[in-house]
């Protein structure tokens, strides 16, 4: 690696400045051996310790380089959206339901959690909602959550006791310290609104709600938890670029899809990844044909035993691309 990436990160610049000084004090050595003959024995005592301090110093460069790196595979941070598909009011309630099994895993083990942006219907679903989670393995564990999910059950308002399918996509999007692009200030449009809350409260008084529009992608974002708009404007800006790197992460990926190992599906929201079947009380993850009972436990945040049989799947090298098997109607 060029040294002057090494100087251009703050946590090795320091060490880079000692390893360029002992390059120049190299070059002296070696000058001073060149126009003298009578100094070449002390010289070359002088070079092999300076060549050692040179190895030590670029050996502690690559390793910090190196932890980064893992760290950056391994983010500590990601956003998970939910969005109601088709299915109307009961999608929108099993978005809800999504939302708050991943909400009560996360307390499980012990993560942060805080909600980005929510937008409900009537019944109190979501149509969509983002929250952030924080925490130890947050990303290696939820990674394999993004795509669609399906659930069939009768809904509370059918009359007729007929069984309903209705979906909700899911979306994991790391929150990387690097990010591999920059987003032109000239690209984005902002606008502001009131929040939601209840009448009377400040929040409900000033235009704390921010939007983000990026005009190339046309994605656009919102951040409404906040109680200022400076805040709101800062987790708006965290959430479009996850969701711009998640962009980016996902058309690579399908580019190299055929070589891709270790890996369980294409990383696509628009792939369909489980079924919630209440008549029958179980749940499918049809990438690795997969199968397990008792739905409101799962509901209620109990999903260790299907993340951790995914985290296998991909140790032991197995691509399954998203195949839907055991398909219920």
């Amino acid at each position: 690696m060029n040294l002057d990436e090494y100087k251009k990160n703050p946590k090795t610049t320091f060490l880079a400045d000692l390893y360029e000084k002992l390059i120049n004090d190299e070059k002296e050595v070696k000058e001073m051996a060149a126009s003298d003959p009578s100094f070449a024995e002390m010289a070359n005592t002088d070079l092999v310790a300076i060549h050692e301090q040179e190895k030590a110093l670029m050996d502690q460069m690559k390793e910090i380089f190196a932890s980064e790196t893992v760290e950056e595979e391994k983010p500590k941070e990601i956003v998970l959206e939910v969005r109601a598909g088709a299915g109307g009011d009961e999608a929108a309630l099993f978005a809800a339901e999504l939302l708050e099994m991943y909400q009560r895993y996360s307390e499980k083990q012990g993560w942060r959690t805080k909600l980005i942006d929510e937008s409900k219907n009537d019944l109190g679903g979501y149509k969509e909602a983002s929250m952030e989670i924080k925490g130890e393995g947050v990303y290696e564990a939820l990674r394999w959550e993004t795509g669609v999910h399906r659930v069939q059950r009768v809904p509370e308002t059918e009359k007729m006791g007929r069984i309903h399918t209705s979906t909700a996509s899911v979306a994991i999007m790391p929150i990387r310290k690097k990010v591999k692009f920059e987003i032109n200030p000239a690209d984005l449009e902002m606008e502001f609104s009131r929040a939601g809350g209840k009448g009377g409260q400040n929040v409900n008084k000033v235009e704390s709600a921010v939007r983000l529009i990026h005009k190339p992608t046309g994605l656009s974002v919102r951040a409404t938890t906040e109680r200022s708009q400076g805040a709101n404007r800062e987790a708006a800006m965290m959430l479009l670029t996850s969701r711009l790197a998640a962009l980016k992460e996902e058309e690579e990926a399908k580019k190299f899809s055929a070589d891709r190992k270790g890996q369980i599906g294409t990383g696509d929201r628009s792939e369909k990844i489980r079924t919630y079947n209440y008549p029958q009380d179980r749940l499918t993850d049809h990438r690795i044909k997969e199968s397990w009972y008792n739905l409101p436990k799962i509901l209620g945040g109990e999903i260790g035993v299907i993340i951790e049989t995914l985290q296998k799947f991909t140790k032991e090298g197995v691509t399954v691309e998203g195949e839907v098997v055991g398909d219920e109607e």
